[in-house]
């Protein structure tokens, strides 16, 4: 039995979105969703009850830093990660494959100073044991990765086994296969290995899951070629995976995105969740929902605040811009978040200016409030049967990328 139940309420003739209930075992999520990131089991500088009345739903921690920590077996012994930190609602947690592969930096591959290296860039076709070489080492074989810990500087083996354990461990409701998550850089050659690859990790996670009360996705991989896209796809959705995670679109453009993300969700199954991984900016939300995409996540909404860069909606705003040293209007007309309810674009310049800390948390509230408002929008249009329209006026309206 499945420990996710997923009811789809809503279909838009005009293209695959769709609207839908996703009942998990700490309460239910309406789709579309975005799923807010609190890598170490914290969304930074708000509490649990700010993240609730910003609208968020679900939240998303991350394995690959809680391991390296040693914070899953903390989670574990306080219950899991829902109740760890005080969070009343839905959570999720990542396998680590991606923070693994993208880890190092570099320009001696080809990729570009100060830009993360992947695994894969020109190397040869033979690639079952191939060891790359970065500013950090990783080495890719059958059995798992091995990489030199950013922390520490000693090396950690990371497998599927693995990252079950620590995702059991963590105790969310949904979480992912470890799969090798390739760079749009990366070659032909090596990005059909690593779907390969994926694949045959994805029945080693099935293997080792013990939890029937935990939603296990698999995640589907290929880079930017359709032909491996289709092959993983079909290869993921054979398997008895509760949903899907769709992997691999980071570093593509706007457009390669829709496309990719439309070669996935055109395979899979209508009857489970998918969740687009590492996706949240305002126009790629509205892109995705209507490709069919039901969950997406992304540390940009939050990190773009801690730096004093706000979503409106008409676009980015910068707040520490001198224009905005003497004005005394909300952040946003009409933003329902407690820090357009309560302070003025003066007072967040002045907060950035001095470096003070509150700056962050209100920032931080608005951009999750916007957020989260734009998909539940977005949600409604969808159930009123009009959201093809509403996905067109924000474009025209918001100059965001």
């Amino acid at each position: 039995m499945s420990a996710v139940q997923f009811d789809i309420t809503k279909e838009d003739p005009r293209s695959r979105a769709r609207a839908a209930v996703l009942k998990t075992p700490h309460g239910e999520i309406e789709t579309p969703a975005f799923v807010v990131v609190g890598t170490m089991a914290s969304v930074r500088t708000l509490t649990p009850d700010e993240i609730k009345k910003a609208g968020s739903q679900v939240v998303l921690a991350n394995a690959y830093h809680l391991y390296l920590e040693n914070r899953h077996e903390v989670i574990a012994h306080a219950g899991g990660l829902a109740k760890f930190m005080r969070w009343d609602g839905p959570t999720m947690s990542d396998s680590g494959g991606f923070q693994v592969f993208s880890m190092g930096f570099g320009s001696d591959h080809g990729i570009g100073k100060n830009t993360p290296y992947f695994p894969g860039r020109d190397v040869p076709p033979d690639l079952s044991k191939t060891e790359l070489e970065g500013p950090k080492k990783i080495k890719i074989t059958e059995e798992g990765v091995t990489f030199q810990s950013p922390r520490e500087g000693n090396l950690i083996s990371l497998t599927p086994e693995l990252s079950m354990e620590i995702q059991q461990a963590i105790g969310a409701d949904m979480f992912f296969h470890f799969d090798e998550c390739t760079s749009p850089l990366s070659s032909y050659e090596y990005t059909a290995a690593a779907v390969r690859r994926t694949t045959r990790w994805a029945k080693r996670c099935i293997d080792a899951k013990t939890r029937g009360d935990q939603a296990l996705f698999g995640v589907i991989q290929g880079g930017v070629w359709e032909d491996l896209r289709e092959k993983s796809t079909k290869e993921i959705m054979s398997l008895p995976f509760e949903g899907f995670g769709l992997g691999g679109p980071v570093g593509i453009s706007r457009d390669d995105i829709k496309k990719v993300v439309g070669w996935m969700t055109e395979l899979l199954p209508k009857e489970k969740p998918r969740h687009l991984l590492g996706m949240g900016s305002p126009k790629e939300i509205m892109d995705v929902i209507g490709a069919g995409v039901d969950l997406f996540d992304c540390v940009v909404p939050t990190r773009e605040a801690r730096n004093g860069t706000l979503y409106t909606n008409t676009g980015r705003l910068h707040i520490m811009n001198a224009e905005f040293r003497l004005d005394e209007a909300p952040l946003e007309e009409n933003c329902g978040c407690s820090t357009c309810q309560t302070f003025t674009r003066s007072y967040l310049h002045h907060l950035f200016r001095a470096k003070e800390l509150l700056a962050k948390r209100l920032a931080t509230i608005h951009n999750l409030f916007f957020i989260n408002s734009l998909v539940a929008r977005a949600r409604e249009a969808l159930k009123s049967g009009n959201f093809p329209e509403f996905q067109q006026d924000f474009y025209a309206k918001a100059a965001y990328r």
